[in-house]
């Protein structure tokens, strides 16, 4: 039976404060590169719609879209968050990792810490509770992700392929195609995950 768990209001006003400073990184990049509201929309993809909601602090965009916001930014996620390296050494507290992604049933994806600018390297904390499930529609060409489950079992959903992590074992995926991950299990699932994607391969649109 798959265990329900009320996302708490911490977590909540969490998602919050993310989307308050999203805006204000958001918007002050896009004044940096001299880009209109439409300029950007058609860079990225993204609707104007949802870059006004985002900007307004009043939208909570799912992790593709800040990918597409900030590869048409020539960005990474991590500078849009305020989590990017910007010195030779950054202390980034366990309060400044942003929630990216909330579960049905209470599980959560943290960004913990990215590179800055373009070249994107990124490190990031998945929580999962039984039955939950993120489905991604692929990353940049020759994206990879390098995985390590620490508790429960990972299903990796990749193209016509199906992958089973258990606690303890590593793996590696190539991710620029759809791809989903999958807690199967009747336990929590912990898991860290590092997402490198080569710049040279973005495309400007």
């Amino acid at each position: 039976m798959t265990k329900k768990v009320n996302i708490s209001t911490e977590m909540s006003a969490d998602i919050r404060n993310v989307n308050a400073a999203m805006s204000r990184r958001l918007k002050a990049l896009r004044t940096q590169n001299g880009l209109t509201l439409d300029e950007l929309s058609k860079r990225s993809g993204v609707s104007k719609g949802m870059l006004v909601e985002i900007e307004k602090g009043e939208a909570n965009p799912s992790i593709a879209i800040l990918c597409k916001a900030a590869a048409a930014l020539g960005v990474s996620v991590a500078d849009i968050l305020s989590v990017g390296e910007t010195v030779a050494a950054r202390l980034i507290g366990a309060d400044d990792s942003p929630i990216l992604w909330q579960g049905p049933n209470g599980g959560s994806a943290k960004l913990l810490v990215g590179t800055s600018g373009p070249d994107m390297l990124e490190l990031w904390k998945w929580t999962m509770f039984p039955g939950e499930s993120f489905d991604s529609p692929g990353h940049p060409k020759d994206t990879i992700e390098l995985l390590h489950v620490e508790q429960g079992t990972l299903t990796i959903l990749l193209s016509d392929t199906s992958l089973d992590v258990p606690a303890g074992s590593s793996a590696l995926a190539r991710t620029d195609m759809p791809h989903s991950y999958v807690n199967n299990g009747d336990t929590e699932l912990f898991f860290v995950m590092v997402v490198a994607e080569p710049h040279w391969q973005r495309k400007s649109i």
